[in-house]
């Protein structure tokens, strides 16, 4: 009977061995799938590029953002959010992805998203293949033939604003006409002078000023960032 019992015992220790064996490497495996990644995000117009698409459950994300475009974009996913990031700024947002999942992204920038600026990221699973954007597409405007002009007779300030346009003057007469703009917005903005002048996209605080030659008539003036001319930063200039 005595045997019988020792017998039992060791086999009982040995099974024990045996499932600690197995459990160690389970553990190991379960912390290898958790952990800190950083993921590199590119924002031009209009699209994401990320260096790395899906993660394990459990990890724990560091999105690092750069705005390499020409105008105000951000980038939201899980809630959470950058601030308007302007040109070459960089932003970063941490994420911990506890579950299994697909979970999109978008920049929130109005119309940003409907061009192009959104996707799917994986969390334990494969993400959906990126599609090429279709139907609604940016606009790409063209500088016109230069008329530049020297010793301006008239000097016309421009304040730009979310979303209009201040000018010191809607009338001018005919002749070499400077425009000092400065944007005194939250976002970029720019002044084109449509078929003259197409003014760079300044970051807030900037400033530029340029001269043109302008004979009578209506100029008509708007701002080029996407959606900005339907919120209200378009008008006329009258040339006398």
């Amino acid at each position: 009977m005595k045997r019988v019992r020792l017998a039992l015992v060791l086999l009982t220790l040995g099974v024990s061995g045996v499932a600690t064996a197995f459990a160690i490497p389970a553990i190991a495996a379960l912390a290898s799938a958790s952990g800190t990644v950083t993921i590199k995000v590119t924002a031009t117009e209009f699209k994401f590029a990320l260096s790395k698409r899906s993660v394990a459950a459990g990890t724990t994300v560091i999105f690092k953002v750069t705005n390499k475009g020409k105008v105000t974009h951000d980038f939201k996913i899980f809630g959470k959010k950058t601030p308007l990031l302007q040109p070459g700024k960089t932003a970063t947002v941490k994420v911990v992805f506890k579950k299994k999942g697909r979970y999109g992204y978008l920049c929130t920038v109005l119309g940003h998203a409907k061009l192009g600026m959104k996707g799917t990221f994986g969390v334990g699973v494969k993400p959906p293949p990126i599609t090429s954007t279709t139907g609604t597409t940016a606009t790409t405007t063209t500088t016109p033939p230069p008329t530049s002009c020297a010793n301006p007779s008239t000097t016309v300030t421009v304040g730009m604003f979310e979303y209009r346009y201040v000018l010191s003057q809607t009338s001018v007469p005919a002749g070499c006409i400077q425009f000092a703009i400065t944007n005194r917005g939250l976002e970029t903005h720019n002044f084109d002078l449509a078929g003259v002048k197409q003014g760079a996209i300044l970051a807030p605080g900037g400033t530029e000023t340029w001269a043109v030659q302008l004979a009578a008539g209506s100029k008509l003036y708007q701002c080029d960032v996407p959606f900005h001319a339907d919120r209200g930063m378009v008008g006329t200039l009258t040339v006398t």
